[in-house]
């Protein structure tokens, strides 16, 4: 991951817009929904969210009442949190390295930007990894990941960017984005999912469809009125876990949970 870059794109991208269009809302809500449904396990939950960007999520769960801390790379977004919902504790930092933080320490760990901007596998490890540390034993860690087979057809075939693609040699014969290291977005499969769950032993609660078939079709839900998009949302709500739409899926939340050590392995 090239933290230059990265800090240059998000200076100049709106991520509060992104989230209030309809597609965003989307994402938004299914992961809102889940997050809340695990947070009713604990009692004055300390949550930790690690790539907050402009605090969309840890600010919601500040206003909840929660004891929220967030970790962003770009100085830019941390003063808009800071700015915006000074209950949070905010602090400047990177995915991979969260030393500033005990082990054990919070009850939830949400970890959206980061496993879609690191590149490596070995990196990605690192990241979960040190969420697996701070979050405490039967805590819940919530994973964003950016799929694959949605690029392909998404920005592969709907744009028509697929012959360049080939030829530039950034997809491979299997049809894998090939994200080089400084490249801004990493994507991944179902397979490479699992992988890094396995690697950092952690037990997998659910995986989710985070927004679905969406971001396919986002002038025609834009069109919805109020009653037809709150009923696209209970369609969305009745499909996004299954299995069958992971994979085309922008956007995949998977909920891992830490177990303590007599109990690694069992899943």
């Amino acid at each position: 991951m090239n933290e230059r870059e990265l800090v240059k794109y998000y200076n100049k991208f709106n991520e509060d817009k992104r989230l209030s269009r309809r597609h965003g809302i989307v994402e938004f809500e299914t992961a809102i929904k889940y997050i809340n449904m695990y947070l009713s396990n604990f009692k004055n939950a300390k949550i930790l969210d690690v790539g907050a960007g402009t605090g969309r999520y840890c600010m919601y769960f500040s206003n909840l009442g929660y004891d929220v801390t967030a970790v962003e790379l770009v100085k830019h977004n941390l003063r808009m949190i800071e700015k915006n919902c000074p209950s949070v504790k905010s602090y400047l930092g990177n995915a991979i390295d969260l030393s500033r933080f005990e082990s054990n320490s919070f009850d939830v760990v949400i970890l959206f930007g980061p496993m879609y901007h690191l590149i490596s596998f070995e990196d990605k490890v690192k990241a979960l990894n040190e969420a697996k540390r701070v979050v405490k034993d039967n805590g819940y860690i919530f994973i964003s990941y950016y799929m694959n087979d949605y690029a392909i057809m998404k920005h592969g075939f709907i744009d028509k960017n697929i012959k360049v693609a080939f030829e530039k040699k950034s997809v491979n014969e299997e049809f894998h984005v090939l994200s080089k290291k400084n490249d801004l977005y990493s994507f991944v499969t179902m397979k490479e999912i699992d992988k890094l769950k396995n690697e950092c032993n952690l037990v997998r609660e659910k995986i989710i469809s985070q927004d679905g078939l969406t971001d396919y079709f986002r002038r025609e839900i834009n069109s919805l009125d109020e009653k037809e998009f709150n009923l696209y949302l209970k369609y969305h709500f009745s499909i996004c876990e299954k299995y069958e739409f992971l994979g085309t899926s922008s956007h995949v939340l998977d909920i891992l949970k830490k177990y303590l050590s007599i109990f690694i392995g069992t899943s």
